[in-house]
């Protein structure tokens, strides 16, 4: 992790050279700016910059702090001018002390996150993207104790295949359907809509599961799979993917028709096209096929592609990848294109 930071750092440093003149201040921007609680980083971006995905661009980085991506309520965010070109720099904000027998000093208050990390909680510690078959293969929910054709968080469940006593924990989800690239119809992945989380009581051939929370109702032939204790990401670094990126949105999650701020999509790009967490990707709304009406043409022509909005990677697969919407300037729809910005 140390490792991966470090080279993020230096690929910051390399590109500053080459971008820092095009970097365009927020015309209302502060000249000093004091972090408060309920700020994301990017938010604070946004005051100082027109584009807040840039902000490591111009972000100056402090030997004397441990961490500086890591911004704390209280830490004074400055804009300053070093050779005609913007720098932000970080002054460390008072420490939260808490006092111990040991005489222990800590710091207690976290760090502010990049982005509205409750939009996507749910989805940092979930599958979402299962291949074909697994879930078919998984445990079921085959009834509960009070005959209930439908329950939620609070009730108990019985469940047929859990064959491993090795996980205490699992996550409940639904079959959805099949994730497909509509250019090439290439089928991506398959959709698990995450119901809720459970704990088992006990383990047999009918195992019970007490239900902890849910976002939606269980039903019989919903399908288990464990929680497992991965890596997750919740500090992101925004920055635009090196390669040249051209997908498309292919899904939205609940199924909205139209797209807007903190909403999440899936794109048909993943870790195969070098996806990676905190990759920033410029939404086009996708241009129209309409009839030219002037007699001598009369003829279909696509109108262009029109700039609608912001994405950032959260998440990635093998060949789909999450993100969450953070800005929208105008309707966003399935099918609409992302680019690199």
């Amino acid at each position: 992790m140390v490792k991966k930071l470090l080279s993020l750092i230096a690929a910051i440093t390399f590109s500053f050279n080459v971008m820092a003149d095009e970097i365009a201040l927020n015309p209302q921007h502060p000249d000093r700016y004091v972090v408060v609680k309920g700020d994301t980083l990017w938010d604070i971006s946004g005051m100082f910059l027109n584009s807040p995905w840039l902000w490591p661009e111009v972000w100056y980085v402090n030997p004397q702090i441990e961490n500086p991506h890591l911004i704390y309520p209280g830490d004074v965010i400055t804009l300053v001018y070093i050779d005609g070109k913007p720098q932000l720099r970080v002054q460390r904000g008072p420490q939260t002390i808490k006092l111990s027998p040991t005489a222990r000093a800590s710091r207690i208050d976290e760090a502010i996150p990049t982005i509205p990390v409750d939009a996507i909680r749910q989805f940092l510690t979930q599958p979402l993207v299962v291949e074909e078959g697994e879930l078919d293969a998984a445990p079921y929910v085959v009834d509960s104790p009070d005959e209930h054709i439908v329950t939620g968080a609070g009730d108990r469940v019985y469940v047929r295949g859990i064959d491993n006593t090795d996980y205490g924990r699992y996550s409940l989800f639904e079959k959805g359907g099949a994730y497909t690239d509509p250019q090439t119809k290439e089928v991506l992945g398959h959709e698990a809509l995450y119901l809720g989380e459970g704990r088992v009581q006990r383990f047999d051939e009918v195992s019970t599961l007490k239900l902890n929370r849910t976002n939606r109702e269980i039903s019989i032939g919903d399908r288990l799979l464990p929680v497992k204790a991965d890596e997750i990401h919740t500090t992101f670094l925004p920055r635009p993917p090196e390669a040249d990126i051209n997908g498309q949105i292919i899904s939205v999650v609940d199924g909205v028709s139209q797209i807007g701020q903190y909403q999440i999509v899936v794109i048909n790009r993943g870790e195969r096209e070098g996806m990676e967490v905190g990759h920033v990707l410029r939404i086009q709304q996708r241009g129209a096929t309409v009839r030219d009406t002037v007699p001598e043409k009369s003829e279909m022509v696509t109108l262009p592609n029109e700039d609608a909005g912001v994405l950032m990677i959260f998440r990635t697969f093998e060949k789909v990848s999450f993100g969450l919407v953070m800005e929208a300037t105008r309707a966003i729809h399935v099918l609409d294109h992302v680019v690199t910005p």
